[in-house]
């Protein structure tokens, strides 16, 4: 990976089997202005992630640690959000977290826009992620719905590497929470 002017190419020739898609993409850190397209693309994702409004997309990107988009020419297709420790972001599920662990890069949101789903975009953010990560020697936390479930979340997580480490019940929704351990 490399960053040049705030943007950052992905060679993708080392991630192997995980990536069949493009071989390269943009991933830029997001801005106040992606704030509009940053909750399309979240309402596309209903209801694997949460519903939020715009406002509360532009609260979390300020809080973000690490907000990052997916470009495929000029035009947003994903993005991931993730928060460090003790901020004031007031999820249930992040305190969870914060009541379980010290230190954790806390994936709030990642989500893909509909036409661009199944190209890899999910597993680019990711990418990303992981070596935010371990660059901070520190786990990635997320959650992912049980009740209503989201099987297909389950699997990618999985699939990169994240086990259960528990499991919280809200009031009219239930998430397993999932931990990737650091291996740096």
């Amino acid at each position: 990976m490399s960053w040049v002017d705030d943007v950052m190419t992905l060679d993708l020739s080392s991630y192997g089997d995980f990536i069949a898609g493009p071989t390269s993409m943009n991933l830029r850190t997001l801005h106040t202005d992606d704030v509009p397209t940053l909750w399309r693309i979240n309402e596309e994702g209903l209801p694997g992630v949460g519903k939020v409004s715009e406002d509360a997309i532009a609260d979390l990107l300020a809080l973000a640690d690490l907000p990052l988009g997916a470009f495929d020419g000029e035009g947003l297709v994903g993005f991931v959000l993730c928060l460090l420790p003790k901020t004031r972001y007031a999820s249930l599920n992040y305190a969870w977290f914060n009541d379980h662990y010290d230190q954790f890069v806390y994936v709030d949101r990642i989500a893909v826009a509909q036409a661009h789903r199944n190209r890899e975009v999910g597993t680019l953010l990711y990418a990303s992620v992981i070596e935010h990560a371990q660059k901070r020697r520190w786990p990635i936390a997320a959650e992912v719905s049980l009740q209503p479930p989201n099987p297909g979340s389950m699997r990618f997580h999985q699939r990169h590497g994240f086990t259960e480490v528990g499991t919280l019940h809200h009031a009219h929704q239930s998430v397993t929470m999932l931990l990737r351990a650091n291996e740096a």
